[in-house]
């Protein structure tokens, strides 16, 4: 990569995710916490040999899943960003081992937006870039559906105009 005009270069993305992403990843690890406790609650009603550590393992669980439920969201929105320019677009995610990834608008080869049940609920969508990278799609979760859809378009745009990549 060059350090001339117009280049690409590793730099922090400047945009953060939507606020409503907060929501939208508790309850993620609310649902998926949800299962565990629920199998380990009934199986301590049913087993009366076993009910005080199911049922205390289901607390702990609970209360462990909680917890995270309300902290680690903060953490990652805090963590997590992205950027589109007219060269490329920029998205930083991880929290302990942070991942920077930039594809270049000559690299890019699709781009999709999904929208899951529960991106939905949230008004939220997910954009994901697809290069001819080895390392797979760059993903931007936790978007406004609307912004996401006016960026998808965006990138078709930039993407048409830009040339493909000699190398």
């Amino acid at each position: 990569m060059s350090t001339g005009e117009g280049t690409v270069r590793l730099r922090p993305p400047a945009n953060t995710l939507d606020p409503r992403v907060v929501g939208w990843w508790r309850t993620q690890w609310l649902l998926l916490t949800a299962g565990p406790v629920v199998v380990l609650a009934v199986l301590g009603a049913f087993l009366g040999a076993a009910r005080f550590w199911l049922l205390l393992s289901a607390a702990v669980l609970a209360v462990i899943g909680a917890g995270c439920a309300v902290l680690l969201p903060l953490w990652w929105f805090r963590t997590h960003r992205w950027e589109v320019t007219d060269e490329a677009v920029y998205v930083r995610t991880g929290v302990l081992w942070q991942e920077w990834r930039i594809a270049p608008m000559s690299r890019i080869q699709t781009v999709d937006t999904v929208r899951g049940p529960l991106e939905q609920l949230f008004r939220l969508a997910t954009v994901t870039v697809t290069t001819a990278s080895a390392k797979g799609a760059v993903r931007i979760e936790g978007l406004d559906h609307a912004l996401a859809a006016d960026l998808a378009e965006r990138l078709t745009r930039i993407t048409q105009d830009t040339p493909g990549d000699a190398t």
